[in-house]
């Protein structure tokens, strides 16, 4: 491979905002892996995030890009899966597995897509430094023709239309809106980028907490919603306290500590087979791998007000939960999926055309 921008890059990055800014580039924020496409000829590689490469894993994805792409180009995006007419991240997030054999199988079972949203270099040229309304152009001319499953992510400069992508793509798996100055060149691993993210509040239930990685201190909080059964579900995680902050809450849930889970909604966490009935912490993972996801069990009965951007198939929070404050007046077994805000359904055809 000979190209003129190489492998490893480092994708641009963005940083968040409570509201879009006027007068720039708009796009659609996927929820997917970050991916840049290295085309030269016959050789394809899709470097990830971390720069490791993720090209074994979408055997299906490199075809397509072989048949599609010009035949010398680096491009940034995102890979996909989409389900029922919406981004689904868990099925996305199997396609990385270490058996060549599962690799092939879910190639065919659950397809990925690659959405381009611009380019670093088109033949011998790099288009590192020009800018960003020019890469823009550049990249729609070179995909003018594309066909799923490569697509160009929709962009507009129009702030109104942004925000109305922002409230209506939600409901097809999308993130948020991310907006790019007019005059941006490709920063690698630089924080150029505005991203602006959907963010909600949920009272959970406190059912338990991790200790942290540096001692006896807080590491994260388990949080648990009631379904309609009255079961208590574990749906994710809220973390980033200060040092301080993670010292104060072992004192402060101590009264709450339980000496055993045997007595915990979630006692059966260490069953492989007790977690396809239910929600539990600790669930066997690939990523997880020697990782201890080993807990400390509090009676179900503290209440906390947490933020949260969107849910992963309506069951659990997609990334980490962020710490609000306690509700005292909340009881933990009013803490239902009922309060979650459901998103306007939206087809994520709708958004690709």
């Amino acid at each position: 491979m000979d190209l003129p921008v190489m492998p490893q890059v480092r994708p641009m990055l963005a940083k968040s905002a409570a509201k879009l800014p006027a007068g720039m580039h708009y796009e659609a924020k996927w929820d997917g892996f970050r991916a840049i496409v290295f085309r030269d000829g016959a050789e394809i590689e899709l470097g990830s995030r971390s720069t490791k490469s993720l090209t074994r894993y979408f055997p299906e994805l490199v075809a397509a890009l072989a048949e599609r792409l010009p035949e010398r180009c680096v491009l940034d995006g995102e890979i996909v899966v989409a389900r029922d007419g919406r981004l689904d991240f868990d099925a996305l997030s199997e396609r990385i597995h270490p058996a060549a054999s599962r690799v092939k199988t879910l190639s065919e079972r659950t397809p990925a897509s690659f959405v381009a949203f611009d380019v670093l270099a088109l033949g011998d040229e790099s288009l590192l430094d020009a800018p960003m309304t020019e890469r823009r152009q550049r990249l729609e001319e070179a995909l003018a023709d594309v066909s799923a499953p490569v697509h160009v992510a929709p962009a507009t400069t129009d702030a109104e239309l942004a925000e109305r992508w922002f409230e209506q793509y939600e409901g097809a798996g999308l993130d948020g809106v991310v907006a790019k100055p007019l005059d941006l060149r490709y920063m690698q691993d630089e924080r150029r980028m505005i991203k602006v993210k959907h963010e909600r509040t949920a009272d959970c239930v406190v059912a338990g907490y991790r200790l942290h990685k540096s001692g006896p201190v807080v590491g994260s909080l388990l949080l648990g919603l009631h379904d309609d059964a009255g079961t208590l579900q574990h749906v994710g995680v809220c973390a980033a306290f200060t040092m301080k902050r993670r010292t104060e809450l072992i004192a402060e849930l101590e009264p709450l500590r339980m000496d055993s889970a045997e007595d915990h909604p979630w006692a059966a966490w260490t069953d492989g087979a007790a977690h396809e009935a239910s929600r539990m912490p600790g669930a066997p993972s690939r990523w997880t791998g020697r990782k201890d996801l080993s807990w400390v069990a509090l009676r179900p009965e503290l209440v906390a007000e947490v933020a949260y951007d969107h849910m992963e198939n309506g069951t659990r929070f997609r990334h980490t939960a962020r710490f609000r404050r306690w509700r005292p007046d909340r009881t933990a077994e009013s803490c239902t999926y009922a309060q979650l805000e459901e998103p306007m359904k939206f087809d994520l055809a709708d958004v690709l055309r």
